[in-house]
């Protein structure tokens, strides 16, 4: 009888102790970030070997395009241009290439800004308000997103991203170094669906003949 009750003893602390860690082990909430990343496929990005784009500017009568190939798992980046190709590895930063890097970070950014929410280091990520969209005029969520003053290539900038309820970006206010006077607003349109990345493809401002535009998309899994 000794012997039975011990073993009921024991046993009700086991299931004790693991129901204590069941509770202990609540998964912390998702951050905007995490949110917006994931609303956008981020649980693809594992498996992507390389991604190819080509960003565009048309500005009334005036084309201009780069081309990219980026291995993410090598960060083997190579420029494809009218005039040229050039290849390098993002270890591997030098004057002989910071300028195209330069280019390739800023290109990268207007194309997988809801990853780099996560990705970057140095931020601050303001609380989400709702408040009216400078183009749309309608009422979105609103976060502002501010780099560091040090570091980086455009260290102190601030973007005001405008996303819906489904956390997908649907507008931004870039203002260079923080500034209190937006230096760009344009809105994130015609998204589409890449092996399960979610980018849009155009970027329009609220007047002038201007998109800044992603053509030539191609994202390779694993």
């Amino acid at each position: 009888m000794k012997h039975l009750m011990y073993i009921l003893i024991i046993t009700l602390s086991v299931l004790s102790c693991k129901q204590e860690i069941k509770i202990g082990a609540k998964e912390k909430p998702l951050t905007i970030a995490q949110k917006i990343a994931n609303a956008n496929g981020y649980e693809h990005w594992n498996k992507v070997s390389k991604i190819d784009f080509t960003f565009n500017v048309d500005r009334d009568s005036s084309h201009f395009e780069r081309s990219w190939q980026w291995e993410p798992k090598t960060n083997d980046v190579t420029l494809i241009t009218k005039n040229n190709t050039i290849s390098y590895n993002r270890s591997q930063i030098d004057s002989t290439n910071i300028k195209v890097d330069q280019g390739f970070i800023n290109d990268k950014f207007w194309l997988l800004i809801p990853f780099q929410l996560v990705w970057d280091e140095g931020i601050t990520i303001s609380k989400p308000v709702v408040t009216k969209a400078p183009i749309s005029k309608k009422q979105l969520n609103k976060i502002t997103l501010t780099y560091s003053s040090k570091g980086g290539y455009t260290p102190g900038d601030a973007y005001d991203l405008f996303y819906d309820d489904s956390y997908i970006i649907r507008e931004w206010v870039y203002r260079k170094g923080n500034s209190d006077e937006p230096s760009l607003i344009n809105s994130f349109e015609n998204y589409q669906d890449f092996n399960g990345l979610k980018i849009a493809l155009e970027h329009k401002k609220l007047e002038g003949n201007w998109n800044l535009n992603f053509t030539n998309i191609k994202v390779t899994l694993e």
